[in-house]
């Protein structure tokens, strides 16, 4: 099969490409790939069983639209949240370019309500506190899709597509790139046994942090220029709404940013979820791991929020993904396959976590399967200890959030640590390759990695109109 574009994976930077290639009135032959499902197709059984049945794919983190149709589906409005992307094109095309994203998605149905503006004076108290803690909170309005509208409008965004002209092929997975020499000439992709070459001028991997370990490997093999980044190890932290309420009212979404001591370690809140749930995500490694959602509709009495402590390694090191998997196979070996749940009081005490205990508090897990033990007993010793005193730092500008009582389930991992080197054309060093999104290093959640397929739309389309 021969195509112009083709592009691995339909998450948001896969998606973005592709729609604003048609925007521009682009008349190139496009293929998406995904070993996913459509939108239509996606259902997490959990939601009868109450309980992981270990699909694969997993339909949370496969799909189209990747992880961000089952996820919270938050669109963080400013370019310093979301990674180093702005770093690569500058600040202002950053913003510029969110705020032209953002007006894709309102066309596409999210909804016009924007959280974390006004307050002014609130605001400023939170900020004061977070002073006084060590902390930075950083200032991001947010755009609240929720789980179940996020699945709406992006269903939208597949049938326009599909309307259009692009071919979507679901069930599919890249095994390889077809290389000659330093150029890239598509790809060979399986389903079933079933083997198929799509050859095209450009291909474009976005596989988001699922992929993450697939193309480090594919960088390895083939000579794509990259370097190891960070990876983060962290715990979701779940509290009762009365301990966030403020923040939830002010701000919905409180980024807090620390280097607690003794190791002076970036340690940061992200995605929070007023009113959410606790979530299980599987890998295709049998790796389980924790993650949050918050639906418009729906609340719990909860609100959750991950702490994750960033990772940076030197040489000789160069497999910073492959360690992030070990600390979670560890812990999910504990758990027997599951989540494990642990009050932050007993971590303090030095004492495992009972299930009766669980039952006895005032806040209930809202991840009902999760396992009651021991986190200390699989998280690095650096890394306990830095959320620890991070969490500690939060409870001055939050008090309570480190409460006896507080939940922290673990493990909860992004794998977005291979930096793949591009320059600002979003050109890596072999000739028609270009990756994009959460899996290239570069952008780190839904808006971000949305935007940074718009601007591989746009230059995909300038060469069209060029030649």
């Amino acid at each position: 099969m021969n195509q112009d574009i083709v592009i691995v994976g339909a998450g948001p930077a896969g998606i973005f490409t592709a729609l604003e290639m048609l925007r521009k009135g682009s008349k190139r032959r496009i293929t998406i790939v995904e070993k996913g499902q459509p939108i239509e197709k996606r259902r997490c059984p959990k939601a009868i069983t109450s309980k992981c049945m270990g699909c694969r794919p997993c339909h949370i983190t496969t799909g189209f639209s990747g992880a961000g149709a089952f996820s919270d589906g938050k669109l963080s409005l400013s370019y310093e949240v979301g990674g180093d992307f702005p770093s690569l094109i500058g600040e202002r095309n950053a913003q510029d370019l969110i705020n032209y994203t953002d007006s894709i998605y309102l066309e596409f149905g999210a909804d016009t309500h924007v959280e974390g503006l006004g307050n002014t004076d609130e605001v400023r108290e939170i900020r004061h506190r977070a002073i006084q803690a060590g902390l930075k909170l950083v200032d991001c309005p947010i755009r609240h899709l929720g789980t179940e509208k996020a699945q709406a409008l992006y269903l939208a965004i597949e049938n326009y597509l599909r309307e259009h002209g692009v071919e979507l092929l679901f069930g599919w997975e890249c095994d390889e790139l077809i290389m000659d020499g330093e150029t890239c000439l598509g790809v060979v992709i399986r389903r079933s046994g079933e083997t198929r070459e799509i050859r095209a001028a450009h291909t474009v991997v976005a596989t988001g942090r699922r992929g993450a370990d697939w193309l480090e490997k594919l960088c390895a093999e083939h000579g794509i220029a990259h370097q190891p980044g960070t990876v983060d190890i962290g715990v979701r932290v779940e509290v009762r709404n009365e301990v966030m309420d403020k923040v939830n009212r002010v701000l919905y979404e409180s980024k807090l940013i620390g280097y607690p001591r003794p190791f002076k370690n970036k340690v940061r809140t992200f995605c929070q979820n007023p009113g959410g749930f606790v979530s299980q995500e599987n890998y295709d490694n049998d790796l389980a791991v924790v993650n949050g959602h918050s639906y418009k509709d729906t609340k719990s009495d909860n609100t959750n929020v991950s702490v994750l402590c960033s990772h940076n390694f030197s040489v000789p090191f160069n497999q910073p993904i492959a360690y992030a998997q070990k600390v979670g196979e560890l812990t999910n070996m504990l758990a027997n396959g599951h989540i494990l749940v642990q009050r932050f009081g007993d971590i303090l005490d030095g004492k495992r976590t009972w299930e009766k205990e669980l039952s006895q508090s005032n806040l209930r897990p809202t991840l009902p399967d999760a396992v009651a033990g021991d986190i200390t007993a699989a998280m690095p010793y650096r890394a306990m200890t830095n959320i620890i005193n991070f969490i500690q730092a939060v409870d001055i500008v939050v008090p309570g959030f480190a409460a006896p009582e507080t939940l922290l389930y673990s493990p909860e991992l992004k794998f977005y640590s291979n930096r793949v080197k591009m320059d600002a054309e979003l050109n890596t060093n072999v000739r028609g390759l270009h990756c994009l999104g959460d899996s290239s290093g570069w952008t780190r959640g839904l808006m971000m990695a949305s935007a940074m397929g718009v601007l591989m739309g746009r230059k995909l389309s300038e060469e069209e109109k060029e030649a």
